[in-house]
């Protein structure tokens, strides 16, 4: 799904819940404002859980973060979406979309 750049924010995968510690780029993505509302405070894991299609984009469009997010991602997502995930965020990959 395409947004406009004004209705993109910063979300936080781990929530800080007022702690600057979490502000670090590994533990934060571009969400649409309905993505960031619906995930709010929820724990990465039960937010991915609820969809695992989100495990899938967090692994194609989450490259930066960090490696324990990423594992966590991979293993809710399955390893068929992983690894189409793994090619779709390959820029040289043929097919994307």
């Amino acid at each position: 799904m395409k947004h406009e750049p004004t209705a993109i924010t910063l979300d936080h995968v781990t929530p800080r819940r007022g702690q600057t510690a979490y502000d670090r780029r590994d533990n934060l993505v571009l969400a649409c404002q309905r993505c960031n509302g619906n995930k709010a405070d929820t724990p990465i894991l039960a937010f991915l859980l609820g969809r695992p299609q989100r495990a899938e984009t967090l692994l194609r469009y989450g490259q930066h973060l960090s490696p324990m997010l990423l594992d966590l991602a991979r293993q809710v997502a399955g390893e068929e979406a992983a690894a189409r995930a793994e090619r779709l965020a390959d820029p040289d990959y043929p097919y994307a979309d």
